[in-house]
């Protein structure tokens, strides 16, 4: 009787297996036929499209960098030409890719909006394009996509992507990539912040923050500031725009928010924000000394959120002051215990290789860009693309390589 009822159960194990090989095919199958059927149209502005957007950017794995209010804020300050991607199913919106062209040297790319300030890119895909992950027709698409750009870019260039997000496989996936020299880096905050600091190594980083704390309180003591007027919002960005184009300087890089319009773009970003929806396009943090130092920043940062998903988007430190502390890291430790118990479940760190990400996030993705020439220009600035991609990648993977070559940029400037 045994070995019979063993036997059943393996014709049932058998059964559902064929059953899930046989609706995966189906769905396959379905999304196919349905990519042959999808109208792709292009779009020079937003407004036509906000309703459609909104209603697609409130899934939580739909990165905040897609989100019509930050792409408006980057188009109204920069003004470049847009080429909107629009996918359009059985009258339904299918997906959105928020694109804009960049032109330089006479090649013209078709990039993700802010691609330039962006940690992570998913594109906005409704629930059904979205659960496709790889299964749809990926030359297809591809072919789509280059008819759809024709006459208005060389390439399509959509880069920072993670092939999986929070579980999800992107529907991005089978067209032409590289991986990103960059990977990005995850904190993800439990019930309590003793349950997260167990992810990392809590007994020293307690004993750290316990000297830290000692220290600044010798200096005269500090104030954890996350401002809630807009003005004073706005006073703390200038601050760290200074902050920021002092260090560059001490390095010999070039200010990447030097200009006019990434300093419009970020200002922007701090009044647009939304309660109701867990939104905020920029929020910024700042460690305030008392004492001596009374009213000056040691440290500053500025995050986004959209969802239970928070973004550290940039920070710094004043190096004139209490240096000893590690201040910047001091304010990410008021920052994260802060966030407990307010609905974040993911604190990111954002792209870059650096010691104090590692220290503080379990957690590393891997980035990769979609290339996709139209033209033969676009054939050649692709393939350029990928070898310089591979080159940093081969570079940053050798740190005393790594090292060397950061010498070498700080001297050219």
């Amino acid at each position: 009787m045994q070995t019979q009822k063993l036997d059943v159960h393996e014709h049932q194990s058998n059964d559902a297996a064929l059953a899930e090989t046989a609706l995966s095919n189906l769905r396959q199958l379905s999304m196919k036929l349905a990519m042959a059927e999808i109208d792709i149209s292009v779009f020079d502005s937003m407004q036509p499209l906000e309703d459609d957007w909104r209603a697609l950017e409130r899934d939580n794995l739909q990165s905040l960098h897609q989100s019509y209010d930050w792409c408006a804020a980057w188009v109204g300050a920069f003004q470049r030409p847009l080429a909107i991607l629009k996918g359009t199913h059985a009258g339904e919106t299918a997906f959105i890719l928020p694109v804009e062209i960049v032109k330089s040297r006479g090649l013209s790319v078709a990039k993700f909006i802010a691609a330039d300030h962006s940690n992570i890119n998913t594109g906005l895909f409704s629930e059904n394009f979205a659960g496709s992950g790889g299964s749809i027709d990926a030359d297809q698409f591809a072919g789509q996509l280059q008819n759809a750009l024709k006459g208005r870019a060389d390439l399509l260039l959509l880069q920072n992507i993670p092939l999986e997000w929070r579980g999800r496989q992107t529907p991005l996936t089978g067209l032409p990539m590289v991986q990103n020299q960059n990977h990005a880096y995850q904190l993800p905050l439990l019930s309590t912040f003793e349950e997260t600091l167990k992810q990392l190594n809590a007994k020293s980083r307690r004993k750290k923050f316990r000297v830290q704390s000692r220290r600044l309180e010798a200096a005269g003591g500090f104030e954890y500031a996350v401002p809630e007027t807009s003005e004073e919002q706005h006073d703390l960005l200038d601050t760290f725009f200074r902050l920021k184009s002092a260090r560059f300087a001490s390095l010999g890089l070039p200010d990447v928010f030097a200009d006019k319009e990434t300093k419009t773009f970020l200002h922007g970003l701090i009044d647009s924000r939304d309660e109701a929806k867990e939104y905020f396009g920029l929020q910024m943090h700042a460690l305030r000394l008392k004492g001596e130092n009374d009213g000056r920043i040691a440290a500053i940062s500025g995050i986004s959120r959209k969802g239970d998903h928070i973004i550290c988007q940039f920070g710094a430190i004043d190096e004139e002051l209490v240096p000893d502390t590690s201040p910047g890291e001091f304010l990410y430790w008021q920052t994260i215990s802060a966030l407990h118990g307010k609905g974040v479940a993911l604190f990111d760190f954002g792209l870059g290789d650096q010691t104090y990400k590692r220290s503080w996030a379990p957690v590393e993705t891997a980035h990769h860009d979609v290339v996709l020439p139209i033209t033969p220009f676009g054939v050649a600035a692709g393939a350029a693309h990928r070898l310089v991609t591979r080159g940093k990648a081969h570079i940053k993977a050798r740190p005393k390589l790594y090292k060397f070559a950061q010498g070498i940029r700080a001297k050219i400037g």
